[in-house]
């Protein structure tokens, strides 16, 4: 009968410990602990921003992502940069002038199987105008000469960083050389789209 009796106490205790682990509701007591499982699927994340610098105003929208307006230029550097720097061709009539801006762009990317990368862009949409075209630097410029042509091949981006730490915005340069051709429809507004690429690999 003691045998029994033992037995019987060990199956309740054993059943009252897997009550005690899963109940939601109880007497006798003043606690209850229920269990609550959290699933999620994490997702890998990126971002790319740019933003005003300490010269001219980088906007949202505009007919893209982002615009800035270098104002009116021309192929001498007489006019005043309504923002940002110019510089005068080196060779007034032959070489070309450029007016420039800085500018930040910033990487995010979360949840990556690595941390290295690459910024790069490309001209996807060039000026109508044959005497205008994109030009950038990864470095202040010193000189015209220090800003190059960007790309305008998808397949061959310019470079802009590699391997940038997420989250921290790096200090880049754009603007327009402007060359001193002469003809017809040379003159007036327009508008150059540069596309940017953040991949992480």
């Amino acid at each position: 009968m003691r045998k029994q009796l033992i037995i019987l106490a060990a199956v309740a205790m054993a059943f009252a410990s897997v009550n005690a682990s899963a109940a939601t509701q109880a007497t006798g007591t003043n606690t209850v602990s229920p269990t609550l499982v959290v699933n999620v699927t994490v997702e890998k994340a990126v971002s790319l921003t740019l933003a005003t610098g300490t010269q001219c105003t980088i906007n949202a929208g505009g007919g893209g992502d982002y615009n800035v307006n270098l104002g009116t230029v021309d192929a001498l550097a007489i006019t005043a940069p309504t923002c940002g720097s110019s510089f005068a061709p080196t060779t007034p009539g032959t070489t070309n002038a450029a007016y420039y801006t800085d500018y930040k762009v910033t990487p995010i990317f979360t949840s990556q199987a690595v941390s290295t990368n690459t910024i790069t862009a490309y001209v996807s949409s060039n000026f109508a105008k044959a005497n205008l075209s994109i030009v950038q630097a990864n470095a202040a410029p010193a000189t015209v000469a220090a800003l190059t042509a960007m790309s305008t091949n998808v397949a061959a981006q310019t470079n802009v960083a590699t391997n940038a730490a997420s989250g921290t915005a790096i200090t880049r340069y754009v603007g327009v050389s402007v060359a001193p051709t002469n003809g017809a429809a040379l003159t007036g507004a327009d508008s150059a789209t540069i596309t940017y690429t953040l991949t992480v690999i």
